[in-house]
């Protein structure tokens, strides 16, 4: 008897998410296929020398158990992660799963770190919290003027009716204020996407930042001045996701258990093909019968299947079907915009910057709100797992960029954009030229699906792609959404159930984080 199979567009956590789930809950046997030699998509981590890079930065967190779950049971918390010696999550009386506390040699590094989360804002050469909080440090670096200003700006929108909420900017103003809209917020995001605030859709902020106002970030900062860090949990349920204070971790990043995902489906009997980029998507009716690619013996190779799951660009897979669709479609497709990026590795022997009391820096990242420098964001890997830095006695940092594969600083060679950007850091006072050591250059095409362009009439090709009964979008770039992973894997689960029970339908699918609250705590 023919067994069912699935083929499936990327090895990232979209797509290494619905093979393990088929595994576990169907008899449908996964076939992935990714264009690249890697795993993990975005959620890679990149080796050089010793030293490992988390692109983009990825905390593994979330508000849906099952997620949590998923990740624990494939990579359980390091033994003694804690203080108590245990985790508890979502106040369980069992513990998560932990490491024996003697480690087998194959599996010791196959584990999750609890770290605590820093993230700050670099602005006028100091820093502030991010999310801004309530203390002395914070007045004291805004000062006087610009914090009477911000009070007011706040109070204005708390007060007057709120403007209609059409553009990103609408969104970040009714809940913040026009002036910290423009003080913490604009030049940042400007860095990200390229275009004014009020170019882009409020949806982003929907999709993005959610329910952080600034009355959250100041309740949040009472219940810690007021309770102290009492909780033990991971979970963090009552906490808006941006002002979070743990998360867990790879031990040897993001990619490490990508990686072991892709060795799970090869185990059970999946198949994992790198180096094919799928450029033809051969149709028949309202069913998609196969796709085709380039494997790096330049040979075209075909994959049949009964099912499809899509991670890659919407706007490639509709240049990919083999019978052109509807002009309407075509159209929306090709005016999608898609944000490029680079991230570059500097391994340095300090930061010039330090804590208060002169100890390293413990950010996980600093957002660069400095409008002199193109520089948005910069990691201090160290400060993610002291195992992605292959001396203990160097700092690694990544420096990142948000641009368009048509920016002459995508064309710059490694070394010009590495000199660029060393002495970018240098020039806000957070390293000194002569204290790097190396570096190591990525780029990264079509990172961040982008909330303009043609984006608005979206709604065009999801309803044309909807109609082919055994083709699901899953994960960020394949739904044109900006996902975190794991939203990316929950559309994925969910696909996979659709499948099982049979549902038609695909707007579970796409209701994943559109609103307030994810669908597991709806409940």
């Amino acid at each position: 008897m023919k067994k069912d199979t699935a083929v499936i567009i990327g090895a990232g956590p979209g797509g290494l998410t619905a093979a393990i789930e088929l595994q576990r809950h169907s008899h449908i046997k996964p076939i992935v296929v990714e264009a690249s030699q890697e795993i993990g998509g975005l959620s890679r981590t990149v080796l050089y020398k010793g030293n490992r890079m988390d692109i983009g930065g990825h905390r593994f967190f979330s508000k849906s158990d099952r997620v949590m779950r998923w990740w624990l049971e494939l990579m359980p918390v390091e033994a003694g992660a804690d203080e108590a010696g245990q985790l508890r999550y979502r106040g369980q009386q069992r513990e998560l799963p932990a490491a024996a506390a003697m480690p087998d040699p194959e599996v010791e590094d196959l584990v999750m770190l609890v770290r605590n989360r820093k993230s700050r804002i670099y602005f006028l050469r100091r820093f502030f919290d991010y999310p801004i909080s309530m203390t002395a440090a914070t007045f004291r670096n805004l000062g006087l003027f610009r914090t009477f200003r911000c009070g007011i700006s706040y109070m204005r929108s708390a007060l007057l009716p709120q403007r209609e909420e059409r553009t990103l900017e609408d969104f970040i103003v009714n809940r913040f204020g026009k002036q910290l809209y423009f003080t913490f917020f604009k030049s940042y995001t400007e860095k990200v996407w390229g275009v004014p605030c009020n170019a882009i859709s409020a949806e982003w902020g929907a999709q993005r930042i959610k329910g952080l106002s600034l009355k959250r970030v100041v309740m949040h900062f009472l219940r810690k001045t007021f309770q102290g860090r009492r909780s033990e949990s991971i979970a963090q349920k009552q906490t808006e996701t941006s002002l979070i204070e743990k998360f867990l971790y790879p031990k040897l990043g993001p990619g490490q258990l990508w990686e072991h995902a892709a060795a799970m489906v090869r185990e059970a009997g999946g198949e994992i093909h790198n180096g094919i980029a799928v450029d033809r998507i051969n149709i028949s009716g309202n069913r998609v019968i196969s796709v085709e690619g380039i494997n790096k013996a330049g040979e075209r190779v075909a994959f049949a299947g009964d099912y499809f799951f899509s991670t890659m660009p919407v706007r490639d897979l509709i240049r990919a079907f083999s019978i052109p669709p509807p002009a309407e479609v075509v159209e929306v497709s090709e005016g999608l915009v898609y944000r490029d990026f680079i991230t570059v590795g500097l391994l340095a022997d300090k930061l010039a910057v330090t804590e208060r009391d002169g100890s390293p820096l413990k950010d996980n990242w600093i957002y660069i709100q400095e409008p002199d420098v193109t520089v948005g964001r910069l990691q201090i890997f160290n400060n993610w797992s002291p195992w992605l830095v292959g001396s203990k006695e160097k700092v690694w940092i990544g420096l990142e960029y948000f641009c368009n594969d048509t920016d002459p600083i995508w064309k710059l060679s490694d070394e010009e954009m590495a000199k660029f950007a060393i002495g970018e850091v240098a020039k806000i006072g957070i390293l000194k030229k002569e204290d790097v050591e190396d570096f190591h250059v990525v780029r990264v095409p079509k990172t961040y699906p982008a909330y303009f362009g043609s984006y608005g009439r979206f709604e065009v090709i999801r309803k044309y792609l909807d109609g082919f009964e055994n083709l699901f979008l899953v994960g960020r770039n394949g739904m044109h959404k900006y996902n975190n992973q794991d939203h990316s894997m929950l559309t994925a689960m969910t696909a996979v159930e659709n499948i099982v029970n049979g549902v038609r339908t695909k707007d579970n699918i796409w209701a994943v984080n559109t609103e307030m609250e994810y669908h597991e705590e709806k409940s």
